[in-house]
């Protein structure tokens, strides 16, 4: 009788992939993959930590109170300084990190021998053309390299990940016809950093999405985030690339703050007339794209003065989807040492005023939308009934009606909301 697993996931596309990598390896493996926790023998928590270690040790301190007698394995984003605490919880943990994705079938014997192991040495290993059971049947998730070239003063991902490491353009490009193979519908193409794969390999971003677009089958291709100075190197080639009917019109370029000695403190190297140049020369070409961007509010000595600065460079640009990020002093980065700590309830303030500011412009672009027409792509089941599609600029689209995931519908928008469209088919 096989031994049932649950997986948990949290954090970023890529944390998603690697448990569906997770998952199919166990599966090849003849464990059986559940998708609860009540009816797992065992429970993997596949951990993010980038904005804090509270929310990681909630939920593992949650899964361990509320069964306490099941295994346990932390898997993910684990930093070096949160061991002794994962450890304090639950003493007979076994830890597999995100460099060793391809050892968890290993963990999960040595654990159920009651060997609890530890997997956590940086590696060259490649995420990438290993067995898959997709979180959406209709979603293929490509992680296309691991690491990044940054040296951001506030990031424990790039302590946790290191350095960056391209996979091969031709790895890519078999996993992709795999997707397709598989009936998947969008790819998702995912890297701690997208703008700066191939620097190590003699290539980049835009010769990468020219060759995938190429590739026969009907599905489309999201561009996971990319940072403006790597953007900027292949500006306009980017944009050539992204006028293929292949690609989503959707460009999630992360600023991080709209002031220019915030960004040198940060060790972000662009400058906000960069990041303007990138978001007008993609509009000038493809007017109805969807712009994401990044603030981090409360980075340690940033002036009142300064934070107005990321208010003023939204109402300018005017983004459609902003991420917002509450400063947190993430252990081992140079931003924890930093002396002008600002207080929680300053960050708590200035979060809230961003928010405030940009829900009106989530609204005012949205409403442009109003009475299109076109192709959406079903790609998840809503709430009530409703399902959720994208049409070319990834705007998530509200539908009622029977439909079945990976189907195309053709449209109209007759509502608009800060967060999504409204639609009825046609």
């Amino acid at each position: 009788m096989s031994t049932n697993i649950c997986i948990k996931t949290f954090g970023c596309s890529a944390n998603f992939a690697e448990a569906e990598m997770m998952k199919g390896l166990l599966a090849e493996a003849d464990f059986k993959i559940v998708g609860s926790v009540e009816d797992a023998f065992i429970v993997i928590l596949n951990i993010c930590t980038v904005k804090g270690d509270d929310n990681a040790l909630k939920e593992i301190r949650k899964v361990h109170e509320e069964h306490p007698y099941k295994k346990i394995i932390v898997a993910g984003c684990i930093p070096k300084h949160l061991h002794p605490q994962i450890r304090e919880i639950l003493p007979d943990v076994s830890l597999v990190s995100t460099h060793n994705v391809n050892k968890v079938v290993s963990v999960v014997e040595e654990t159920l021998h009651d060997n609890p192991v530890a997997i956590l040495a940086k590696n060259k290993t490649l995420k990438i053309n290993l067995p898959r059971i997709r979180k959406n049947p209709v979603i293929g998730i490509i992680p296309i390299a691991s690491g990044c070239r940054g040296r951001c003063a506030y990031c424990s991902v790039k302590l946790i990940k290191g350095d960056l490491i391209s996979y091969p353009v031709e790895s890519i490009i078999n996993e992709v016809r795999q997707c397709v193979k598989d009936r998947c519908k969008e790819i998702w193409i995912t890297a701690q950093d997208t703008g700066c794969y191939g620097v190590d390999i003699g290539t980049n971003i835009a010769e990468l999405l020219k060759k995938i677009v190429e590739i026969p089958g009907e599905f489309k291709i999201r561009l996971g985030m990319a940072n403006p100075k790597y953007v900027l190197l292949n500006l306009e080639e980017l944009i050539k690339v992204f006028k293929h009917p292949k690609m989503f019109k959707f460009l999630h370029i992360p600023v991080q703050s709209g002031n220019d000695k915030v960004l040198k403190s940060m060790k972000r190297p662009y400058q906000i007339e960069d990041y303007k140049h990138i978001i007008k020369r993609f509009r000038e070409e493809i007017p109805d794209i969807t712009i994401s961007t990044d603030i981090i509010c409360g980075f340690p000595g940033e002036t009142y003065e300064q934070f107005k600065d990321s208010l003023l460079l939204i109402d300018q640009t005017k983004p459609d989807v902003l991420n917002i990020s509450r400063f947190v002093a993430r252990p081992g980065t140079r931003a924890e040492k930093r002396e002008k700590q600002l207080p929680g309830g300053e960050i708590k303030d200035r979060s809230r005023k961003l928010s405030s500011q940009f829900e009106w412009t989530a609204f005012s672009n949205n409403r442009k939308w109003k009475n299109w027409e076109g192709e959406i792509i079903i790609d998840e089941h809503g709430k009530n009934g409703t399902f959720i599609g994208r049409n070319h600029a990834y705007k998530p689209v509200i539908v009622s009606g029977n439909f079945v995931l990976g189907q195309k519908v053709k449209v109209r928008i007759i509502d608009v909301t800060k967060f999504d469209l409204r639609a009825q088919p046609i």
